[in-house]
């Protein structure tokens, strides 16, 4: 009997010391990496307490940063999230459901490619003298709209969230084709018979229904916006200056560049901080995650 009782615990504990070992055992660590000032060449640490965090809520490149990463989640939150449902509610409606797997895929391609091999396209893409977004502005007599795409601070940062929009829109479409599936084909044929128009219906029924799927799609892409990396690397390294600097990497250059590894412990316990706060707002005003 008392081995019976105890061995469902058996069988989850693998699985929470593999938790424990690899995501919560760093996060304390990391905490306590964060009050020392220390070299990733030196065995040497010296304490400071909660110095770094005051220097780095004084530090107008945070701030930069900060509002970068903002601008991505605002972004991505319109044209990830709520452009994702709407290719999904067109996709799955009875007039395209012909060709949508073809358009599934179409969507879904980018998805499975390496984002760096896409950052290196769109640097060919956003070329100031043979690349194709600008090529084809000339040709269409906007030639006064060209630009040093990557190059001015201006446009760097949203060069490199228009990156990710493309990228990730089929990610987020498939899960909501996903659960618009699941949604019982009487409440459409209720609201056809009732005079409801296409857009209605959307609003109407679709959204509802999947209020579920929209906290999950907007938990992953916020999370995503405000832990973005590879884009920006590769396309801008956070320049020209910093303007399209983001926390991810002001993480990297603080640890990896200026070997402030403390100072990076830092940053990266805010944007631990964000995210989880981002999440249980969420959780919170929109009234869902219990599924």
């Amino acid at each position: 009997m008392l081995q019976r009782k105890y061995a469902g615990y058996l069988y989850v504990l693998p699985g929470f010391l593999l938790i424990l070992l690899f995501i919560y055992f760093p996060i304390v660590q990391n905490i306590q990496f964060s009050l020392f000032e220390w070299s990733a060449f030196s065995a040497d640490k010296t304490f400071v307490g909660l110095a770094q965090y005051a220097k780095l809520f004084h530090d107008p490149i945070f701030y930069q940063a900060l509002v970068n990463n903002i601008y991505y989640a605002v972004i991505s939150l319109i044209f990830q999230v709520f452009g994702g449902l709407v290719l999904a509610a067109v996709l799955e409606d009875k007039v395209f459901r012909k060709i949508s797997p073809l358009f599934r895929t179409i969507y879904f391609t980018p998805v499975i490619i390496s984002i760096t091999v896409i950052a290196l396209l769109f640097d060919f893409i956003y070329h100031p003298q043979v690349g194709l977004l600008n090529g084809f502005l000339s040709a269409i007599g906007l030639e006064s709209w060209t630009r040093a795409w990557v190059g001015d601070s201006a446009t760097a940062i949203f060069a490199a969230i228009a990156v990710s929009q493309w990228q990730s829109i089929g990610y987020i479409m498939m899960l909501f084709i996903v659960a618009i599936q699941k949604i019982p084909q009487e409440l459409y044929e209720a609201a056809e018979i009732d005079g409801a128009s296409k857009i209605r219906m959307f609003f109407h029924v679709t959204v509802p229904q999947v209020r579920e799927m929209t906290f999950v799609t907007s938990t992953i892409t916020l999370a995503g916006a405000f832990t973005v990396f590879n884009e920006v690397y590769i396309l801008t390294g956070g320049g020209p200056g910093h303007a399209s600097e983001v926390l991810g990497t002001y993480l990297y250059q603080s640890a990896f560049v200026h070997d402030q590894m403390g100072y990076a412990s830092t940053i990266a316990n805010v944007i631990l901080a964000i995210t989880l706060l981002i999440s249980l707002v969420q959780m919170k005003l929109s009234k869902t995650g219990e599924e």
